[in-house]
């Protein structure tokens, strides 16, 4: 069980997390980072399986019901 107190802080914590994310300087310092560079293309690779997954989702799944 969560005290009030807990509570508060959890909260408080969340809310500076949520803050500090979304600074510009530390929006500009991720996208320095590999991890966090956006990509111009996906590669063919991901570009097939993307494929592939978007067809599965299309096919009739009344079979599951």
């Amino acid at each position: 069980m969560m005290t009030r107190n807990k509570g508060k802080k959890a909260e408080g914590l969340a809310i500076e997390v949520r803050r500090q994310f979304t600074a510009e300087t530390v929006t500009r310092f991720l996208r320095t980072l590999p991890a966090f560079r956006t990509e111009v293309e996906i590669p063919e690779r991901f570009r097939e399986l993307l494929d592939r997954l978007d067809r599965a989702e299309g096919r009739d799944v009344s079979w599951r019901r």
